[in-house]
């Protein structure tokens, strides 16, 4: 996969209502978020920078080699606090930015090179993101998975909570469309002038019905092309139940592959 060179960043904020503290959540005996950083170490990109929200989650990063800026404390979403990081690393308007989530402490490496690529190699849009294919009902009419729509180049139509794409004349039993659905995962490319521009964005109707900050980019007329991918992402961290199933799987000899 060719991919130029590129910059992670990764937002977290201690205020997590389900899971307190959560970037300083232990992980076999690492902090969450420096996990989360040494997995994006292993991508192509040239620089991996945490961005946060308090002074404790700098200091943690700093005690393993971990880049961190400190940012505001009252970003209303992980999008504001990384265009705050663009700024403080003055990354030039055409550099490609990977925002990471600060709760994948398992992300595949080659997920995040894929989406820096897909955005490099496509000029008419202003983001990037992954997807892969449903295969579960459950999981296609569950409101927590989200869905994403692409046209025949790969670009979003629409990103929904509802199961979509829906058939007119849905079958009596539980069964998936063909081809399969597509669920969204949440990791994005940006071009940094972009991203420094889109908190003025006004949220858009789609956007606050759904509560899907992307909704925001596609209702200003900006496209977002989709990467899908073949195997579905390691699990994120959003509940206490989520941090044990991680902690679980990192006992778990070749459950997850090694840092180096």
């Amino acid at each position: 996969m060719a991919v130029a060179p590129f910059t992670v960043l990764i937002p977290a904020r201690m205020r997590s209502s389900r899971l307190p503290d959560k970037p300083l959540a232990d992980l076999a005996g690492l902090p969450m978020v420096v996990r989360v950083a040494q997995r994006a170490a292993l991508s192509r990109a040239g620089r991996c920078v945490v961005a946060a929200d308090d002074v404790r989650i700098v200091e943690a990063c700093c005690q393993h080699g971990v880049h961190a800026l400190l940012t505001r404390d009252d970003h209303p979403s992980g999008s504001d606090r990384l265009a705050e990081a663009c700024t403080l690393l003055n990354l030039p308007d055409d550099d490609v930015v990977v925002n990471v989530q600060g709760d994948e402490p398992l992300i595949d490496p080659t997920l995040i090179d894929a989406v820096a690529a897909e955005l490099q190699r496509r000029p008419d849009c202003v983001m990037s993101t992954a997807a892969h294919a449903i295969d579960r009902h459950e999981d296609w009419i569950n409101p927590n998975v989200v869905k994403v729509v692409t046209d025949r180049d790969g670009t979003a139509l629409y990103f929904s909570r509802a199961p979509l794409p829906w058939w007119r004349d849905a079958p009596p039993t539980p069964t998936l469309p063909s081809p399969a659905p597509l669920r969204h995962v949440g990791i994005y490319g940006y071009r940094a002038g972009f991203l420094r521009r889109f908190p003025g964005l006004a949220p858009s109707p789609q956007e606050q019905l759904e509560s899907l900050e992307q909704l925001r980019v596609l209702w200003h007329g900006g496209r977002i092309s989709v990467h899908v991918s073949e195997q579905a992402p390691g699990p994120g961290v959003d509940t206490p139940q989520d941090l044990e199933r991680v902690r679980q799987l990192l006992k778990t000899p070749g459950a997850i592959p090694p840092l180096a």
